[in-house]
């Protein structure tokens, strides 16, 4: 596969016709491995050290079936299990409902990392999927070792809970109000207000 960076977008100009492209992110693209239930995660140039990281990471949370298994891993490049379902990104969008147990089953999958002395950091709902048989798989973990503390998982769950889980929400979220709310939560004032309210229900 060769891959190029163009005005920090990944396009890839060739590929071998047994892959299928299934997701690009900040740091890799992902594609489908043809007649198998396996992913290949193939890193830029300029990216590597992100794949060392990632390798590393799954290696620690090797066990744990809250996490996709890695098969094998290179200087560029990881095979991981395939996962399919739903983003809870996506559930939002697309009104699929998901519940209090699913986000508690992600919290599990947290705790056992932190149990293995990592520290989920940048942790939302596009890394955390709900698979057609009604589990959570936590995906993308190369910011596992971020040393800093990171309250954003917290301030998902608050909200989920504040708003999402009450009886008449809406289950449907249009993507503009997702952004919008993304976008308020990373303003300083917006961070202020969430210390706040962190201080008065602790």
């Amino acid at each position: 596969m060769k891959i190029k960076t163009e005005k920090h977008k990944f396009i890839i100009e060739s590929m071998s016709p047994a892959l299928k492209l299934i997701g690009s992110g900040r740091s890799a693209v992902v594609c489908k491995m043809e007649e198998t239930d396996k992913v290949l995660k193939v890193f830029p140039t300029g990216y590597e050290h992100i794949a060392r990281e990632e390798a590393s990471v799954y290696q620690q949370l090797k066990g744990c079936s809250l996490f996709p298994k890695m098969y094998a891993f290179g200087t560029n490049y990881l095979v991981l299990d395939y996962i399919p379902g739903v983003t809870l990104y996506d559930c939002l969008m697309k009104g699929i409902p998901f519940t209090k147990k699913h986000i508690q089953e992600a919290d599990q999958a947290f705790a056992y990392a932190k149990q293995q002395g990592l520290n989920p950091a940048d942790v939302h709902l596009r890394n955390i999927i709900l698979t057609p048989t009604g589990m959570v798989k936590v995906i993308d973990v190369a910011r596992f070792r971020q040393t800093k503390h990171d309250q954003q998982w917290e301030d998902i769950k608050r909200i989920l809970d504040s708003v999402y889980f009450k009886k008449y929400t809406p289950k449907k979220i249009p993507r503009f109000i997702l952004e919008g709310i993304a976008a308020l939560y990373k303003s300083r004032l917006t961070q202020r207000w969430l210390d706040r309210w962190h201080h008065r229900t602790n």
